[in-house]
């Protein structure tokens, strides 16, 4: 990413953020390095900022977030980063090693279409990447699917608390149902 001045953010939409990590690291798919990042995740809460869902990849975690206004995000993302940062470094014994390839990359949802796309993309993005065939039902354990309740079919929750904080702005909590809720079997288009 360019270190170009990120926009301005309006606090009734949730922001899609990926995040790359450098190259010749292993998976972050890995149980261990997986559960440093949930617990990340879990530890960063703030008044004003919030991960409402995330997925793990080999090399990239992808969230959903809302911050209340510019300043509320790029701090609630600097602390999930820090946090993320500090738990992988220990998982594998590093000091010194980059964990990020870059910047975050942050696409701001407007539309009730968008937040809906965006949260079929963060939470079955495992099956564009291991080319899982469109309607498998599985949902991807190395996420917050388990925890989501906007599924069309209904599913038991974990008996352990999610990960993930409600949402609060409209978009994110009920805007994006206007679309239908999201089927277990649908999945991000696979890339050209």
């Amino acid at each position: 990413m360019a270190h170009r001045r990120r926009p301005e953010h309006h606090y009734r939409h949730p922001v899609h953020v990926t995040l790359r990590v450098a190259k010749g690291l292993p998976s972050f798919r890995n149980e261990r390095l997986y559960l440093a990042v949930e617990s990340a995740i879990r530890a960063t809460r703030r008044e004003d900022f919030r991960v409402v869902e995330f997925s793990v990849q080999d090399d990239h975690v992808h969230a959903l977030v809302e911050g209340d206004d510019k300043r509320a995000l790029e701090r609630g993302l600097r602390s999930l980063i820090a946090r993320v940062t500090r738990r992988v470094k220990k998982v594998l014994g590093l000091s010194r090693a980059k964990i990020w390839g870059d910047r975050y990359h942050r696409r701001d949802l407007t539309s009730p279409r968008q937040v809906r796309n965006a949260l079929v993309y963060v939470l079955a993005n495992f099956k564009k990447h291991l080319r899982v065939t469109h309607g498998a039902p599985r949902i991807a354990l190395r996420s917050s699917a388990p925890w989501f309740t906007g599924w069309i079919q209904n599913r038991q929750l974990p008996a352990e608390s999610s990960p993930v904080e409600p949402p609060r702005t409209w978009l994110a909590r009920a805007g994006w149902m206007k679309h239908g809720l999201i089927h277990p079997g649908e999945a991000p288009r696979f890339p050209n």
